[in-house]
């Protein structure tokens, strides 16, 4: 890796996880689930798109977010290369998704659940 690991800290996870929100409300993207940790991040969301755009979208919506608070350069990497996205179709798969993002992670950081949830 040509730079250190990224680390996000109080105020950084909870700009990311804002970044998110705002996006999918831009977007019409349903947001069911995001916990924003200290290294990466999981989130949940119901969208007519693929998954692989959703990632892309958010990656640089959040690095955005975390340029505004102006603590590193804009050619800070913060992000892998890709990422973990899955498909969701059943319900018995939504609800493990929905308790490994928000129960599994360890201590809560930044966390968002959708009130329908």
């Amino acid at each position: 890796m040509p730079q250190p690991p990224y680390r996000l800290d109080e105020d950084a996870r909870e700009a990311v996880l804002s970044a998110l929100r705002q996006h999918c409300e831009l977007r019409g993207w349903k947001l069911m689930a995001a916990h924003v940790r200290t290294n990466h991040v999981h989130v949940i969301v119901e969208a007519e798109v693929q998954p692989e755009r959703i990632l892309i979208e958010f990656k640089s919506y959040a690095s955005r977010a975390l340029n505004r608070l102006g603590r590193d350069g804009p050619d800070r990497r913060r992000w892998a290369r890709h990422g973990s996205t899955r498909w969701l179709f059943q319900d018995h798969e939504f609800e493990s998704a929905m308790q490994y993002v928000v129960e599994s992670q360890g201590a809560r950081m930044a966390v968002f659940v959708a009130d329908e949830y």
